[in-house]
């Protein structure tokens, strides 16, 4: 991104240590030798020229040589990254998996507890409301005290809340249990990206985002029909026993082999955390390493860095005001309102979708969570899809700034392009998901066959949650030491936007019409978009001067 000497960041007298700290922390040696080249008169001659030349490729290889000799980022392996993904992609399916399946039910519990459809929408905004509340508390005590102790505490809540949905008999105990289920749940995405954050660097980083948010984009896809066959067939009670059986299920793998991955706790992961906050498997491998090597065990980190890790694991009351710390942030903040106002169009979508097929195509409830699959499909492919590009993005653009790669240590990105590599691949999504959502809207107003409205459905997922991903990212990349607080924060400011959407849809197509509704929807988002140019215009220099004032 070309910037005018004005627009540059302004760039800190003191450097820092490790790469990967990214918007915060830059190697001495690299800002002393930048400096210099800044410093020194540009002439035209042949000679000056190839000294130029000479210098440049001096600086490269000075800084490949300053990363190859530090610790790699994490070392873990590949096979166990997988690993680790796929049980934090799986953790993350239960948050969208709760509120989904729930959906084919409203008219049902609608009718059996004698409520309007617009009290019955109040679950679903009591719910985000609350999907964005509680990860500004296991955001927050994930980053202090480890990822596993937030995850296990979230399932224990999460498990007793569908027992009680499960038993439950009034309307009122439906709305508070579904707020307490929520709390357990939508940890863990927050948890998720943070896990991600822990071991990929921020070159591959949007691939490996893409597998772990591939499990909540599964849920829209699957909980819709699995709520509609359990409302049909069994009653809308076994919708929640089986969310029961399904994290307790989860729980067993995750207890036995699931890694303490929190940089705080266990650094690059070469370091064991505190023997309450090992898998199982973990455990039994230190106690066989301590017998064997007489308490010595052999880590690649300093015992410096051991000491400093140490200091940071006491525990402390988890403080949910980081998480408005993260949104006060000029970049951050304005990355949070937009995500949360295409949130909103996202959620307006799927929320309004069972009463106006009900109304326009008569279905049952099994019919609507088979109408949900183009939408869950979309959504699905998404993450992994968006992934991919940003990752080939974020190479290309390296390759043409001079930036080196090194995906096992991590890459200095304080002068690195990061707005450009994500929202480059943002925008072209959030174009076409907006002209979806408009159309939707009109589609359902002429009442057509089922296919035009699903066809929306599928492009809306599709994109929108493209769109989610990579400004997901780029929160992450922003706080790459507290990543989870920082997906707290998202989850905050577009689930409270959210849910205030969600509880007025229904009243917005009834005064205005469908199709002036996501008009309405369509171009809040289209009038708001600035804020994307805004952010690859100044948010480098934002950034720069968030990390000189960590430094």
């Amino acid at each position: 991104m070309t910037m005018s000497s004005e627009e540059k960041p302004q760039h800190c007298a003191n450097g820092g240590g490790n790469a990967e700290k990214g918007t915060e922390v830059l190697s001495a040696e690299q800002d002393e030798k930048r400096n210099s080249s800044e410093s020194s008169p540009n002439t035209d001659t042949p000679s000056s020229t190839h000294e130029h030349s000479e210098h440049s490729d001096e600086d490269l290889e000075a800084v490949t040589t300053i990363q190859s000799n530090s610790p790699p980022y994490s070392v873990l392996s590949k096979r166990k990254k997988i690993f680790i993904v796929f049980l934090a992609a799986w953790g993350g399916f239960f948050s969208p998996l709760s509120a989904n399946i729930y959906f084919p039910a409203l008219t049902t519990l609608s009718k059996d507890y004698n409520v309007s459809s617009t009290l019955m929408n109040l679950t679903l905004t009591s719910y985000m409301i609350f999907q964005g509340l509680a990860p500004t508390i296991f955001g927050d005590l994930s980053d202090m005290a480890g990822r596993r102790p937030a995850y296990i505490i979230g399932f224990i809540i999460y498990i007793g809340a569908n027992i009680g949905l499960a038993l439950q008999d009034s309307y009122a105990a439906l709305f508070i249990l579904r707020c307490v289920q929520s709390s357990g749940s939508s940890a863990t995405i927050a948890l998720g990206n943070g896990v991600v954050a822990d071991i990929a660097t921020s070159s591959e980083r949007g691939t490996w985002m893409g597998y772990v948010t591939s499990g909540p984009m599964i849920a829209p896809a699957l909980a819709p029909i699995l709520g509609g066959l359990f409302a049909d067939f069994l009653g809308w009670r076994a919708i929640f026993w089986f969310l029961v059986i399904m994290s307790v299920v989860y729980m067993i793998p995750f207890l036995i082999a699931f890694p303490e991955t929190g940089r705080n706790v266990v650094g690059n992961g070469s370091i064991p955390p505190q023997g309450w906050n090992m898998s199982l498997l973990d455990y039994l491998a230190y106690r066989k390493r301590l017998k064997a090597d007489g308490a010595e065990l052999t880590q690649t980190t300093s015992r410096d860095e051991q000491r400093s890790l140490a200091k940071q694991r006491k525990l402390r009351f988890p403080n949910p005001l980081g998480t408005l710390r993260v949104i006060k942030q000029k970049d951050a903040g304005l990355l949070l309102f937009y995500n949360s106002l295409v949130y909103t169009a996202f959620y307006d979508v799927i929320a309004s979708a069972p009463y106006l097929f009900q109304e326009i195509y008569h279905f049952n409830e099994l019919q609507v969570g088979l109408a949900f699959i183009p939408f869950g499909c979309g959504a699905m492919f998404a993450p992994m899809t968006s992934g991919k590009l940003m990752d080939f993005n974020y190479r290309r653009l390296a390759r043409k700034g001079g930036f080196p790669i090194d995906k096992k240590r991590g890459n200095d990105m304080k002068d690195f392009p990061l707005e450009k590599a994500r929202l480059q691949v943002a925008a072209p999504q959030l174009l076409i998901g907006t002209a979806a959502v408009l159309c939707y809207g009109w589609i359902l107003e002429k009442e057509p066959s089922l296919a035009a409205p699903l066809a929306m459905h599928f492009l809306i997922g599709l994109c929108l949650t493209g769109a989610f991903n990579c400004m997901s990212v780029m929160l992450v990349d922003y706080y790459p030491l507290s990543p989870a607080t920082a997906t707290a924060a998202n989850n905050l400011v577009r689930c409270l936007v959210g849910a205030a959407g969600t509880g007025i849809i229904n009243i917005m197509i009834e005064s205005m019409g469908r199709g002036w509704c996501f008009t309405f929807i369509a171009g809040v988002v289209a009038v708001m978009s600035p804020i994307l140019w805004i952010l690859l215009k100044w948010g480098p220099k934002w950034r720069e001067e968030r990390r000189c004032l960590n430094t």
